[in-house]
């Protein structure tokens, strides 16, 4: 079973999911907000709150601004543009290290998806322990290659993608000798439909690339991420809020801090409790044997000498005499002892 470490913690199949609350541009360009947010989320039992790192350059071409100049979307007021938005949202240089120092001295891992080489330089720079790439640039190879290069853990969200397309990208870490690679089963659609999840495939990401899988989420709620540990999700990514009603792009479909309380307390339940497919009895079981299960009981008043017939039996707790399921080495067998209406059975009762 492989083995990767995010941080502190040592990630791998069926292993308690380590949560990344993702905060990406919902700090809305306020570096209050995104203090408060990664407060929130650490209170909440996150173990990790990701940005995303890209600048006004470094993500959208001009043609895309220009096609783009009112950022529409039927559910939202936004403030203006999408080039004003970019621009708002982008974190600085500075901004980045301030808040990798706020992350760190509040014990609460920093992580941030690079969306260039120099961002990644960057990254690597202030220190994050694990990168993020996200689902846009699954194809773009150079890019992956150069991030893997840090030779730190690759955080590799499939949305979009092909298992030829995501093979690729891992041979692409391995190429630089990174094989510290843990796949996010993921679907780029902000929410999607449930029956576009496909949770299914976790486990065939897990059986064709023998490696650590995840689950990236873009549902409403907390259902669809606590289902997904059922199949071994070793990490589990959900977009973060404080507010689903502030304007911006993931607000709405992101978890607010009760939501991100409930996928941490409940994922670490449910990953506990799927337990070994061996099938076992545990101790605490062992000892309600005694007090659930029933014992033999004769069904009226008997006589030392009486040999005893199926008529003369019945079963009544507690299941601390003769087992229901002994009653063929006690039918014809003759009584030691008399016994009331009512009274357990046991084996030295009988001759």
């Amino acid at each position: 079973m492989k083995t990767i470490k995010l941080g502190n913690k040592e990630v791998y199949n069926f292993s308690t999911p380590y949560i990344i609350a993702e905060i990406g541009a919902n700090h809305n360009g306020d570096m209050e907000l995104a203090k408060k947010m990664i407060l929130s989320a650490k209170e909440a039992g996150a173990d990790c709150v990701k940005f995303q790192s890209w600048t006004p350059t470094s993500l959208v071409s001009k043609e895309e601004y220009e096609k783009n100049q009112v950022y529409t979307d039927s559910k939202k007021k936004h403030f203006g543009s999408l080039q004003e938005m970019v621009q708002k949202y982008a974190l600085t240089v500075d901004q980045h290290k301030e808040l990798k120092t706020f992350c760190d001295n509040n014990e609460i891992e920093f992580a941030s998806s690079p969306f260039s080489k120099e961002e990644a330089d960057l990254l690597n720079e202030i220190g994050v322990s694990f990168f993020k790439i996200a689902s846009m640039d699954i194809n773009y190879i150079d890019f992956i290659k150069h991030v893997a290069s840090y030779q730190k853990p690759i955080v590799l969200s499939t949305g979009m993608s092909t298992l030829s397309e995501i093979e690729n990208a891992v041979n692409a870490c391995y190429s630089v000798g990174n094989e510290q690679v843990i796949l996010l089963h993921c679907i780029s659609i902000y929410p999607p439909e449930y029956k576009d999840i496909h949770l299914n495939n976790i486990h065939t990401l897990q059986t064709v690339f023998d490696l650590p899988v995840g689950f990236s989420d873009h549902t409403m709620g907390t259902s669809i991420p606590l289902a997904s540990v059922v199949f071994g999700s070793c990490v589990i990514e959900k977009h973060f809020t404080l507010d689903k009603d502030l304007p911006g792009w993931d607000h709405e479909i992101s978890a607010n801090p009760e939501e991100l309380k409930v996928i941490c307390s409940e994922s670490k339940n449910i990953s506990e409790s799927l337990g070994s497919k061996m099938r076992t009895v545990s101790k605490a079981e062992e000892n309600k044997k005694d007090k659930f299960r029933r014992s033999l009981v004769v069904t009226k008043k008997l006589k030392k000498g009486h040999i005893l017939t199926e008529e003369d039996l019945t079963a009544k707790r507690p299941g601390t005499s003769i087992q229901p399921n002994e009653i063929e080495y006690v039918v014809g067998r003759t009584l030691n002892n008399d016994l009331e209406d009512d009274d357990l059975l046991k084996w030295n009762d009988l001759i």
